[in-house]
Formats: structure tokens, C-alpha cells, sequence
């Protein structure tokens, strides 16, 4: 299969499973509820983050973050478009996160276009110190990033045995 298709398949299925969740909790939860899953480590929250990751310019007196951050995508997404036309095919590891990162670059932008902002809901916490909440898509990017590091590692080692 080649990296397209490999690429491809991931990104529509992280798509597909951050919607899918994200339309579950919308339907489920009123807007800035949550629920205890596991008391004093995890809630299943509904929040609405008009910012970037961890919140960054989440503010309802910034009108011109929604516009930015559509935009940023879209560069993202074409710079991330040109590292996987120049990927090699036997590098797994690049073609996968690569594919992570289009899905959930993909998902949250589909909530900023259709919403407005992006639905959040997974909240891990130890007693008052709560990580800002994320969704599937959050995870995908951070999973991609990660296999794009190991990628690079692997590559390096490959390369400095060679």
C-alpha cells in the first residue's frame, strides 16, 4: 500500500472516531457539565475552546482567533502534505504520524468551521490539578508527533550505522 492510502486511511478514521465522539458528548452533556468517571483522576467533561491546545487564546473577546486558526490549519495541512510527498515509502513510522496529524488537524477544523469552536471532553486530574481537557483529535496529533519523533530517531540511527 503506499503512503497515501496509508496516510489517508488513518486521517479519515481519526475523523471519523473524534466526530463521532465529539457528536456523542454534544447529544449527551449540557455545555460546561461533567461527570466523574474515575473520582479524583478523570471526568468526562462538555466544554467549548475557542482557542488552540490547552486553551491558548480561548477567549470570547478575541474575534479574530477562529479566522487565525482556520487558516493555520490550512498551512499546516499543506506543509504537512508536502513532508508526505517527499516521505519514503518504507518510512512506516513518518507516513503513519503523518496521517495522525492530518486527522486530527481535520477534526478540530471541522468544529471551527461548523461551530465555531472545537468540543472538548476528556478532563485527567490529581486532586486540583486538572490537564486542560481534550478530545480524540488532540490525541491523534499528539500520537502523530510522537511517531514523527520516532521516525526521525529511527532515521538518524539508520543513518549514523550506514
Amino acid at each position: 500500500m503506499n503512503r497515501y492510502k496509508i496516510a489517508s486511511i488513518w486521517a479519515v478514521a481519526l475523523v471519523v472516531l473524534d466526530q463521532v465522539t465529539k457528536l456523542w458528548v454534544s447529544s449527551t452533556m449540557e455545555v460546561w457539565t461533567g461527570k466523574a468517571l474515575i473520582p479524583g483522576f478523570f471526568n468526562l467533561v462538555h466544554v467549548l475552546n475557542r482557542g488552540a491546545a490547552w486553551g491558548f487564546l480561548d477567549s470570547e473577546h478575541i474575534d479574530w482567533q477562529r479566522p487565525l486558526f482556520i487558516v493555520i490549519t490550512f498551512i499546516a495541512l499543506g506543509f504537512i502534505s508536502f513532508m508526505l510527498k517527499n516521505t519514503e515509502e518504507s518510512d512506516k513510522w513518518m507516513i503513519v504520524g503523518l496521517g495522525f496529524i492530518i486527522g486530527g488537524a481535520l477534526g478540530n477544523l471541522i468544529d471551527r468551521i461548523r461551530l465555531g469552536v472545537v468540543v472538548d471532553f476528556l478532563d485527567f486530574y490529581i486532586g486540583n490539578y486538572h490537564w486542560p481537557a481534550f478530545n480524540v483529535a488532540d490525541i491523534a496529533l499528539t500520537v502523530g508527533a510522537c511517531c514523527i519523533i520516532l521516525s526521525m530517531f529511527l532515521n538518524r540511527h539508520k543513518s549514523e550505522s550506514a
